[in-house]
C-alpha cells in the first residue's frame, strides 16, 4: 500500500497544478473586480451558442467523417475516389476560406436547387454545417486509420462465419475501431471547441463575437479577453482530464 501511493515526482502533473493556478487567478479577478465581473456578463450569453454550434456541428461531422471515411478504404473506384476528392478539397483550403465558402455560396447554392429561400436560413445552421463539412474530412482519416488498425484476421474470421461485409464490418471492425479512434476524436471535439471562435466573422453570437462587441463598445479590452480566456481554457482543460481519464480506462497509457 505504501508502494502505491509514494510519490513520483518525475510523473507528478505540475503542469495541471500551474494552469488551475492561473484559472483560480482569472476566477478571483472575475469575482472580485467590477470591470472583470461586467465583462463577464457581457460574454456569458454567448457560451450557450458555443456549445450548441461545437456539439450539434460535431455530431453531424461524425456522420459525414465516419462516410468518408468508409468511402476512403472501399474497393469501389467512384466511391474511393469522391471520399479522397472530399478529404483533400477541405484539407487543403484555409478553415476560414472554407467557412465563408460554406455560408455565402454552397448554402445558398443548395437553397436555391431545392427550392428553398436563401434568406430562410439563418447565419446559424450555416455555420454549423460548415464546421461540420469541414471536421468531416479530418475525422474520416480518423475512421480510416481506426478501420485499419483492426487485424485483417477479424474480417476474414467474420466472413468465415457467414456474415456480409456490410455486416462484419458493423458488427466486428467498427467496434474495436472506435476504442481505437476515441482518443483522436476527443482531440478534434476539442479543437472544434477552440475553431468555435472563427464563426464570429459570421456574426454568430457566441463567446468570441460577444467579447469583441463587448471590448469595441466599452475599450475594456484586458478584462474582455481575459473572461474569454478564462472560458476556453476552463472548456478544453475539462475535456482534456476527461480524455485523459478516458485513455486510461481503456489502458491506452500503459505503454508509457
Amino acid at each position: 500500500m505504501a508502494e502505491r501511493w509514494r510519490f513520483n515526482a518525475r510523473d507528478f502533473p505540475y503542469w495541471l497544478v500551474a494552469i488551475v493556478g492561473i484559472l483560480a487567478w482569472m476566477l478571483v479577478l472575475i469575482v472580485t473586480d467590477p470591470t472583470y465581473t461586467d465583462a463577464w456578463d457581457a460574454i456569458i450569453p454567448g457560451f450557450t451558442t458555443t456549445i450548441s454550434a461545437t456539439l450539434y456541428g460535431f455530431g453531424l461531422a461524425l456522420v459525414l467523417g465516419l462516410l468518408a471515411g468508409l468511402g476512403r478504404i472501399s474497393r469501389n473506384v467512384v466511391l474511393r475516389n469522391i471520399a479522397i476528392t472530399y478529404i483533400e478539397f477541405i484539407r487543403g483550403v484555409p478553415i476560414l476560406v472554407l467557412l465563408f465558402m460554406t455560408a455565402y455560396v454552397v448554402v445558398p447554392q443548395l437553397s436555391s436547387t431545392f427550392g428553398f429561400e436563401n434568406s430562410s436560413i439563418s447565419f446559424f445552421p450555416r455555420a454549423v454545417f460548415a464546421l461540420a463539412l469541414i471536421y468531416g474530412a479530418y475525422l474520416a482519416e480518423v475512421f480510416r486509420a481506426g478501420i485499419e488498425s483492426v487485424p485483417k484476421g477479424q474480417t476474414e474470421a467474420g466472413r468465415s462465419l457467414g456474415l456480409s461485409h456490410g455486416q462484419t464490418m458493423r458488427k466486428i471492425v467498427l467496434p474495436q475501431a472506435v476504442r481505437n479512434m476515441t482518443p483522436a476524436l476527443g482531440n478534434d471535439l476539442i479543437a472544434m471547441l477552440k475553431d468555435s471562435s472563427l464563426l464570429s466573422v459570421l456574426a454568430i453570437r457566441e463567446i468570441s463575437q460577444e467579447a469583441r462587441l463587448y471590448a469595441s463598445s466599452t475599450f475594456q479590452f484586458r478584462p474582455t479577453y481575459l473572461v474569454l480566456t478564462f472560458l476556453y481554457l476552463s472548456m478544453t482543460l475539462v475535456l482534456s482530464l476527461l480524455l485523459r481519464w478516458y485513455r486510461s480506462r481503456l489502458g491506452l497509457d500503459e505503454a508509457r
